[in-house]
C-alpha cells in the first residue's frame, strides 16, 4: 500500500524582525497621554527556511520588541518553528537573569504567536485547531472606546452602535480621575442611553495608570453606583498589586470584577487564581508570553471557576489571536475592539467585519486565519523590509 510521505519535522527559524507602529497611534486615556508618533504596538514577523513566515504583535514600545529580538537571537535561530511551546518556554527559561516579565517576556509574546501561525501553516489547521478545537465559530467583538464628558460619551456609542456594535466598553479618561462621582455616573448613564437596554456594557477604571488616586472604598461605592446601569464587569477598579482589597472587592461588589491585564507569564496569575482575586481574568497575548501562555492561564481560570476574556488592546494580528483563543475555550464568547485605531482596522487584506449581530467570524484558515498588507502596514512603520522574507 503506498503511504503519504510523512509531514516535515523541521522548519528552522532563519530571520525575527519588529516592525514599530507609529504615526496613527490611538490615544489611551493615559494621564500621560500617548501622541500619535508613540509606539506604543510592534508587529513580529518570523521568517523560516521553508520560505513560511509568521506574524505576531506586541503591546510596547517597538524599539523595545527591537532590542528583545536581539538579546533573544542566539537561543531564536535555527530552532524549530514548529514547536511554539518549546521554544518560548526555551526562551523564558534562559532569561530569567535579565528580569522575569517585562521587556523579554512581551518580545516572546510576539514570537510565539508568529510561531503558532507558522505551525498552523504547516500543517493547514487554524490556530484553534491546534489548541483544542473549535467551541464556537463568532465570538461578540466589544467596542473599546475611551471615556469622555457625557454628552461627547453619548455622541461617540452611537456612533459606534450605527456601526454594528452590540457590547461596549468604556474607561480611563476622566473616570475617576475628576474626584467626582456625580460625573463618574452621568458617563456611564451617557453611555447606557446610547447603547441601548439591549447592549452589554463594560467599565474600565484604568486604575493601572499613574498614581491612581482612589482605594477600595471609591471601588466599592463605584460597584454600587455600576449595579444601576446592568453593567456587566467592573475592569482594574483598584491599583494593580492591591490583590487583598481585590478580594475584598470581589465578594462584596454586586457587579462581576475584572483585571490581570498587566500581570505577565503564566505564573503571575496563580495567587489571583487561587485567592479568588477576579470574577474575569484578562491576560494580554502580546504581552504575557503569547498564545502559549494566555492558553495555559485560560484554562486555569476555568478549572478555578473563572471567566477568561483576553485583554485586546492591540493590533489586527493581536485581534486575530485573540478570536483564535475564543474559539478554543469553552466559555469566551468575547474579544475586545479598539474602537477607530487603524492598527486594527487598516493592517489586513480583508479587514475584520462584523455581522448583523456584532460579531467576528473567527478564522478557520491556516495559522492565525489573517493576512497581513505590507502596502498598509508600510503607512505606519519607519521600514517595511523585515515583513518581506
Amino acid at each position: 500500500m503506498n503511504q503519504s510521505p510523512p509531514a516535515r519535522q523541521q522548519m528552522r527559524i532563519r530571520k525575527v524582525a519588529a516592525l514599530p507602529l507609529v504615526g496613527d497611534s490611538p490615544k489611551g486615556g493615559w494621564s500621560a497621554e500617548i501622541r500619535p508618533e508613540d509606539s506604543i504596538h510592534a508587529l513580529v514577523v518570523v521568517h523560516t527556511d521553508a520560505d513560511i513566515s509568521g506574524f505576531g504583535s506586541v503591546f510596547t514600545n517597538g524599539q523595545l520588541v527591537q532590542a528583545g529580538i536581539r538579546v533573544l537571537e542566539p537561543l531564536l535561530l535555527g530552532e524549530n518553528a514548529l514547536e511554539p511551546d518549546r521554544v518560548s518556554e526555551k526562551l523564558h527559561q534562559n532569561t530569567f537573569w535579565m528580569g522575569r516579565g517585562g521587556t523579554l517576556t512581551h518580545t516572546i509574546s510576539g514570537i510565539d504567536i508568529a510561531l503558532w501561525d507558522i505551525l498552523g501553516k504547516a500543517t493547514g489547521l487554524s490556530v484553534s485547531r491546534l489548541l483544542s478545537g473549535r467551541h464556537r465559530e463568532h465570538a461578540t467583538a466589544y467596542c473599546s472606546l475611551l471615556m469622555e464628558e457625557p454628552a461627547r460619551m453619548r455622541e461617540v456609542v452611537a456612533t459606534y452602535r450605527a456601526q454594528g456594535f452590540r457590547a461596549f466598553k468604556i474607561g480611563w479618561g476622566p473616570f475617576g480621575r475628576a474626584h467626582d462621582t456625580r460625573l463618574d455616573e452621568a458617563i456611564v448613564a451617557a453611555a447606557r442611553g446610547a447603547a441601548g437596554d439591549e447592549a452589554q456594557l463594560f467599565v474600565d477604571a484604568g486604575a493601572s495608570d499613574a498614581y491612581w488616586p482612589h482605594g477600595f472604598s471609591w471601588a466599592k461605592r463605584t460597584a454600587e453606583m455600576l449595579k444601576d446601569y446592568a453593567v456587566g464587569w467592573f475592569e482594574e477598579p483598584l491599583r494593580p498589586d492591591a490583590i487583598e482589597d481585590y478580594r475584598e472587592l470581589r465578594r462584596c461588589s454586586p457587579v462581576p470584577i475584572a483585571g490581570g491585564e498587566v500581570l505577565t507569564r503564566r505564573q503571575s496569575f496563580i495567587p489571583w487564581l487561587t485567592q479568588g482575586a477576579l470574577d474575569i481574568v484578562q491576560p494580554d497575548v502580546t504581552k504575557v508570553g503569547g498564545i502559549s501562555e494566555q492558553r495555559r492561564i485560560a484554562w486555569m481560570a476555568y478549572d478555578s471557576g473563572m471567566k477568561y476574556v483576553g485583554h485586546g488592546w492591540n493590533t489586527a494580528l493581536g485581534l486575530a489571536a485573540d478570536l483564535q483563543l475564543a474559539a478554543a475555550m469553552p466559555d469566551t464568547d468575547l474579544v475586545e475592539f479598539i474602537g477607530g485605531s487603524p492598527y486594527v482596522d487598516d493592517i489586513l487584506r480583508e479587514p475584520f467585519a462584523l455581522d448583523a449581530d456584532g460579531r467576528l467570524a473567527i478564522p478557520d484558515l491556516p495559522g492565525l486565519g489573517v493576512a497581513p498588507d505590507a502596502e498598509r502596514i508600510a503607512r505606519y512603520t519607519p521600514d517595511i523590509t523585515p515583513l518581506r522574507a
